[in-house]
């Protein structure tokens, strides 16, 4: 092993003597390192972005009436907080972790197409400041809901042209991106490491790059449809011409609900990379974790409507989707239980890393099954557009998505930094972000049951307490992120702190703890001899 980490801190000393320096190492990226970080860092400022208007709708709703903005600008609200955090601060975040660290877990010297990922990321960047620009086009934002419903997308101001042209380069960049994973993790893994070899990470990234190619055209084909609506005198969505505003709503939940999963596979494998760590143990089932996250992503395709049981749908198709819907929560199941076994007689500790995995398990559980609740027709005509709904998707992305990327910053911020986070800082994150959270969405399940629906801006009296509660937790939790980028991420980032050694967390598993904290510039520029296991190098 020493003669393979001499090799390392030898190829660590050339390789950053020729790294380039400045803004062209920035601009011009082609190392999957580099281009990681810049998703990550992108990703956190749309998070922030679209954290500000989430805490514009609480201020709006923290009494009844009409307190800060009109009811057009809070839907404008509504709707670019959702497009920003989907398509903004999710998705490119989860990239961010796919260029760090796939190249490293499967021994790989960089992505397969190193250009095409600068690309990629750098798309990006236009179509974000198109999107936050439409506030200050005439008539405002688009204000139709993330899901840019027909009608009221042909009824607005050209704010919709650019938010149509900016998702579509979203979409351009997402399909590069899941190309370059894809080619990457077929073509370039370590000789030996088999693809029942592969981290889990590596296998959800793969099957989500798969789903990306499959559902952005889609998404493209209904917001093309739109604009041709709008602009050249078809007539898809419009009833006036013969046209059917459901149809729409057929195409897009054909893209958005395997977009749900697009959002949520990546993080169960930050957590199956985390929980195996932390319990000092191997990952329980790891084929059935394997051929679960496979069904999850087939049967997304198939479940699309239960979004649309209020549309007037016949009893038959109410009854596939809704059984459909609840076939998915099988897989599910198995993967929730496969962590659980994970845990049990493990030696465990409780790391930040570990603590956002237990809280993902958790909270992911719960909004699991308020799910499943919503997944029945009759209960989901009664909750369709209430808080119900609103409370279940919140604690499905927000705690799913976004506690699963902090128990991964955490867990291989050592290696991508060199230094350690702060321990004390990241257990105050957790505990204030899980209570913040809890007191925001919990109260939501309550209004949504009462029946308030979701997208008004304003509400009667007997809504106000859970709602003043919802909107104290908002500030307090968007509060919480704030200190984790100042008081630990930006230590990291100048790498104040303890020095990181090579393998900070002693059971964990995976070649990328076999290279040098902080990861060298270049890394396996030869493949890396792989033990029986493909987790370890031998030399």
């Amino acid at each position: 092993m020493s003669a393979v980490l001499d090799h390392h801190d030898h190829a660590h000393d050339h390789d950053d003597h020729h790294a380039p320096t400045g803004w062209r190492r920035w601009v011009f990226a082609t190392n999957h390192k580099d281009i990681g970080t810049l998703y990550l860092l992108f990703s956190f400022a749309m998070l922030m972005v679209g954290g500000v208007l989430a805490l514009l709708i609480r201020a709006e709703l923290f009494q009844p009436g009409l307190q800060l903005v009109n009811p057009e600008l809070f839907n404008q609200f509504t709707t670019m907080h959702g497009l920003i955090m989907v398509f903004g601060a999710i998705m490119p975040a989860f990239v961010g972790f796919a260029n760090w660290m796939i190249p490293l877990q499967i021994g790989a010297s960089d992505m397969a197409f190193a250009r095409m990922n600068n690309f990629s990321f750098w798309l990006m960047i236009p179509a974000a400041a198109m999107l936050v620009s439409s506030f200050f086009m005439p008539g405002g934002a688009p204000a139709a809901g993330w899901t840019l419903y027909a009608p009221l997308t042909l009824q607005m101001g050209p704010s919709m042209d650019a938010g149509i042209f900016a998702m579509h380069i979203l979409g351009a960049s997402s399909i590069m991106g899941s190309i370059n994973i894809i080619v990457t993790i077929l073509n370039m893994r370590a000789p030996g490491m088999t693809l029942m070899k592969m981290p889990m990470f590596c296998w959800t990234w793969l099957i989500t790059a798969y789903l990306l190619i499959a559902v952005m055209p889609v998404l493209a084909g209904a917001i093309t449809m739109t604009l041709t609506d709008r602009h050249f005198g078809t007539t898809f969505f419009n009833p006036a011409g013969g046209g059917d505003p459901v149809m729409y709503q057929h195409i897009f939940w054909f893209f958005g609900h395997p977009e749900v999963y697009i959002m949520i596979l990546p993080a169960f494998g930050i957590i199956s990379q985390i929980v195996p760590a932390f319990a000092r143990k191997r990952l329980f089932g790891y084929a059935s974790m394997v051929y679960a996250t496979a069904s999850i992503a087939i049967l997304s395709f198939i479940v699309w409507a239960h979004h649309m049981y209020a549309t007037g749908m016949p009893v038959t198709g109410q009854l596939f989707f809704m059984y459909a819907t609840m076939l998915i929560s099988v897989p599910t199941g198995v993967k929730i239980f496969n962590w659980l076994a994970t845990m049990w007689k493990g030696s465990m500790t409780f790391e930040t890393p570990m603590l956002f995995a237990v809280g993902f398990i958790f909270v992911f559980t719960m909004g699991g099954f308020t799910g499943l609740i919503l997944s029945m027709a009759p209960i989901d005509i009664q909750l369709q557009d209430t808080y119900y709904v609103v409370a279940h998707f919140h604690y499905v992305l927000v705690a799913g998505s976004l506690y699963a990327m902090f128990a991964g910053f955490y867990y291989w911020a050592p290696k991508w930094t060199g230094v350690m986070y702060n321990e004390t800082r990241g257990k105050i994150h957790f505990w204030w972000s899980l209570i913040a959270f809890n007191v925001t969405f919990f109260p939501m399940h309550f209004l949504g049951l009462a029946g308030m629906p979701r997208r008004y801006a304003d509400y009667p009296m007997q809504f106000a307490d859970f709602n003043a509660l919802a909107t104290v937790g908002a500030f307090a939790f968007g509060l919480a992120q704030v200190y984790f980028f100042l008081f630990v991420v930006l230590p990291c980032m100048m790498g104040k702190g303890e020095k990181a050694a090579q393998k900070p967390w002693e059971a964990a598993e995976g070649l990328e703890w076999e290279v040098p904290s902080p990861a060298p510039f270049h890394t396996f520029e030869n493949p890396p001899k792989l033990d029986a296991t493909a987790t370890r190098v031998i030399g």
